[in-house]
């Protein structure tokens, strides 16, 4: 066997054992997703707000809905003038009396100096958590949880390896237009890699650490002074040799609908913070990326170019791109499999995002991988109408607005 040949054997089993890994974690979601926790530890969870996101209300609510005895829930936005106060304020009004939730609040945390706003809001109720309230729970304010989402969350907590235990969000469309199920789609390739495997990132949004844990890890220091909640957190679990768990029930529903200016900024800037606060994740996504591009597209050029005048090694060609083309079709199929079974009441509205999937995984993977390559230079990024520059990971300046410039997005 020449050298040639035993490259496109060892492309061919990357492939194949790259898909047998998104199958495991396929398993392992199904295997886990019905588990019920009702009850645990006291719990205060923190969500965080600036602006209203689309189903602000629907989301709000899905919090103080949680089946769970026992548990504090404190929202904090930034400046009472800011919108989602009022409309916190009313939704309090409307659903305190119904909630297992001890205890409501509503905290003006004022303006971030030195990380971002979102961190500067959850130190402020990170600061003032009671000293029995021995798990913090985050979520975001664009999420829509279940209603066991909360115990589902901190029962891995016991683990004695258990760093974090984190969900994910899945993109559900409110409007079908072509950028909106792109990434919806571009963001299930992230979730499907998500598993029992250690080399999990928690996400902010669906996010939960021992409040002893925290306090011993000293993240209010570190957050204090960076921009990312999710992966400077899990970065700093890991040095501490713990785990992040993933828990597949508490994956949660971000419903959008967006422009491809509003996919562009959301998605390069998801890239750029994890380029800079996890840089080799960033590389293996770049390095993943373009070898599932370059396998499929490649695959398929040199099989025309082979096959056209029969070259030699034409079927080892042709082959590479079957394997490439069949993966990936089975990732699609899996990961929109996942879909339905973590999100069942939004089957209906994830309908047209599952065949964008099906259909264009070939084109969304080159859209991500334009959209990752792009996010190898630059450190400033505009984050919910404020424009931060990451200078290093615990070094970040806030600046002024640009004036007369609009946010593209309201949420994320």
């Amino acid at each position: 066997m020449g050298i040639f040949e035993v490259f496109i054997f060892v492309v061919i089993v990357a492939e194949i054992l790259f898909t047998v890994q998104v199958n495991s974690n396929y398993r392992y979601a199904r295997r886990h997703l019905n588990d019920r926790h009702r009850s645990g530890p006291a719990c205060l969870l923190i969500v965080p707000c600036k602006g209203l996101d689309e189903a602000f209300d629907h989301n709000i609510r899905s919090f103080y809905e949680q089946a769970y005895t026992g548990y504090r829930l404190w929202f904090v936005v930034e400046d009472i003038a800011d919108p989602a106060y009022a409309a916190l304020r009313a939704l309090k009004d409307q659903h305190a009396t119904a909630s297992q939730a001890d205890e409501i609040r509503i905290l003006a945390a004022g303006s971030a100096v030195g990380c971002s706003q979102k961190l500067h809001n959850l130190l402020l109720a990170c600061r003032q958590a009671p000293a029995e309230a021995e798990v913090l729970v985050f979520a975001d304010s664009d999420a829509c949880a279940g209603r066991d989402w909360l115990g589902q969350l901190v029962w891995p907590l016991d683990y004695p390896d258990a760093g974090l235990a984190s969900g994910y969000r899945w993109f559900v469309p409110r409007k079908n237009n072509l950028a909106t199920l792109a990434l919806s789609a571009m963001n299930a390739k992230v979730c499907q890699l998500l598993g029992k495997t250690r080399f999990n990132l928690a996400w902010g949004g669906s996010m939960a650490i021992r409040k002893d844990l925290f306090e011993r890890l000293q993240i209010d220091r570190l957050w204090s002074a960076s921009l990312s909640d999710d992966l400077s957190i899990s970065r700093a679990v890991r040095k501490a040799g713990l785990k992040t768990y993933f828990v597949p029930a508490c994956v949660v529903a971000s419903y959008v609908s967006v422009t491809w200016p509003q996919l562009w900024e959301f998605a390069q800037r998801q890239f750029v913070i994890t380029r800079i606060y996890a840089p080799r994740m960033w590389l293996v996504g770049l390095l993943g990326s373009a070898f599932s591009v370059a396998g499929l597209w490649g695959g398929l050029a040199l099989s025309v170019w082979a096959l056209s005048a029969m070259r030699a090694f034409w079927m080892e060609y042709v082959a590479m791109f079957a394997v490439f083309l069949g993966c990936q079709i089975i990732r699609a199929i899996l990961r929109q499999r996942m879909a339905v079974r973590l999100l069942p009441n939004d089957r209906a509205a994830l309908r047209a995002a599952r065949r964008a999937d099906w259909f264009g995984f070939w084109a969304w993977g080159i859209v991500l991988l334009i959209i990752i390559v792009s996010s190898a230079v630059g450190r400033t990024i505009t984050w919910r109408g404020i424009r931060y520059r990451i200078k290093r990971r615990t070094c970040i300046e806030v600046l002024p607005t640009i004036p007369n410039k609009r946010p593209l997005t309201k949420h994320f």
